[in-house]
């Protein structure tokens, strides 16, 4: 089931009755794929609503609903990607990596400047912070992948070279988890998202093996099929050797998604400086993430279908498709236009 549009939620005057109850918490995450680590986004929704309800200085009819549901989101964001326990615990490195994310999804920049003024408002709310969240400005100037001028928006080079995803593979096929160079492979082989790849199950496998075709579930349910590569098919071949019919490909079953997830991104943290590639050119202090193969498919495809003799705005739209948008002007983010 899809998200519950905010605007739809009713709102009682006066008695802040869009706060979701530990119930609509409940039910929200069960039924919302998109939430991994369920968990997690509990206990911070648990946290935000305790200073929802004695938040003061704006709106309570108005603004602060508003502002309730950018944090929402972000609490989503932070459970699956950090496993945060604490809201309270925000940091910097969180407002510039939910940033990047909601770049790579589209989103305006007046949007996502609304999404910072939310985090920040409700991060004062708390009696007790343990961090100190910076400004735009000061945030533009100590992270170069952090901008929300509209003529630059989003336009960050983030691409591994092929050295260097190369070198994390090989690292990765040898340490004590090599199937997180399976997971590598496919968000950069196939363009797909941490949270697509690990959600694969062996019917997918199979699936993709018979079509030729990879379907994923994407955000928001978009579902879209990606040509399946020859290596693909053997990683994937592989992988379906390891498990059972009806299991995931990457998740144990002592294990739960969220685990997996974060796991695969400490394993690039803790080795993407082991095989740095002095020729890369992404902008200084720009690090390698699970997402930045992403960046690096589209710009292949994009490079691929130009050749084709498409147009540049059908080139972007293609590749738009590929990689689970729908808008050509997305693809900009991504080709760091």
């Amino acid at each position: 089931m899809g998200e519950v549009c905010p605007e739809r939620r009713s709102i009682v005057i006066g008695t802040r009755g869009w706060i979701k109850t530990e119930k609509e918490i409940r039910e929200f995450a069960k039924q919302n794929p998109d939430i991994l680590n369920k968990g997690a986004y509990r206990n911070l929704m648990n946290q935000l609503n305790k200073v929802a309800k004695h938040s003061k200085g704006i709106s309570a009819n108005k603004s602060l609903p508003q502002y309730y549901n950018h944090v929402d989101r972000f609490c989503r964001f932070l459970a699956d990607n950090y496993n945060l326990k604490n809201l309270a615990n925000i940091q910097n490195k969180h407002l510039v990596a939910y940033v990047v994310e909601r770049q790579s999804e589209g989103k305006s920049a007046s949007t996502v400047k609304n999404d910072l003024a939310a985090i920040r408002y409700f991060h004062d709310q708390f009696p007790k912070t343990r961090y100190q969240l910076g400004d735009n400005k000061t945030l533009s100037e100590k992270y170069p992948e952090f901008s929300l001028e509209k003529r630059s928006f989003g336009g960050v080079d983030r691409r591994p070279t092929e050295m260097e995803y190369q070198g994390l593979l090989n690292i990765a096929r040898n340490s004590k988890n090599p199937e997180t160079a399976d997971i590598i492979f496919l968000a950069r082989e196939q363009g797909l998202r941490i949270h697509e790849v690990v959600r694969l199950g062996h019917s997918d496998a199979e699936k993709a093996i018979r079509e030729d075709f990879l379907t994923v579930k994407g955000k928001g349910g978009l579902i879209r099929s990606i040509p399946l590569r020859e290596q693909s098919r053997t990683v994937l071949q592989d992988a379906m050797k390891r498990v059972g019919r009806g299991h995931k490909l990457f998740v144990g079953d002592d294990e739960k998604a969220h685990q997996v997830i974060q796991r695969v991104q400490d394993f690039v943290r803790n080795n993407r400086q082991k095989v740095l590639d002095p020729a890369n050119t992404r902008p200084q202090g720009v690090e390698i993430t699970m997402h930045s193969f992403r960046h690096a498919y589209a710009k292949e495809q994009y490079d691929r279908f130009i050749q084709y003799g498409m147009s540049e705005k059908q080139a972007r739209f293609e590749v738009s498709k590929l990689i689970g948008h729908s808008r050509e002007d997305v693809t900009r983010i991504y080709l760091a236009e």
